[in-house]
């Protein structure tokens, strides 16, 4: 299950990462008012604005989804602590006596 969750999640990211860096800049249309770059006529005379706004709001909200789930996921799982199999070390040298304290 979580691997399942993991694996959506990072493909998720990935396409978020995607989705956000297809979106044009505030300053796109001072660029092409001036002839620096094309308008973006593939997408019509709209644009690609209200399509990749909401492509990228579902995106951001299964991003969200996964995120809470993994996080309810990774704190039902059991926790052990890596010292917890450990044994004290075993010593063989004999410690050297210490004198009583004079009263």
């Amino acid at each position: 299950m979580v691997s399942l969750v993991v694996t959506l999640h990072i493909i998720v990211c990935v396409l978020l990462i995607l989705v956000v860096l297809l979106q044009a800049g505030k300053g796109a249309d001072m660029g092409a008012t001036f002839g620096a770059g094309s308008s973006q006529s593939v997408f019509g005379g709209g644009g690609a604005a209200p399509f990749l706004t909401r492509l990228t709001t579902a995106v951001a909200v299964i991003f969200m989804i996964t995120s809470i789930l993994l996080t309810i996921l990774s704190s039902k799982a059991s926790r052990k602590s890596v010292v917890e199999g450990l044994s004290a070390p075993q010593t063989t040298e004999k410690l050297p006596e210490t004198p009583e304290p004079k009263k």
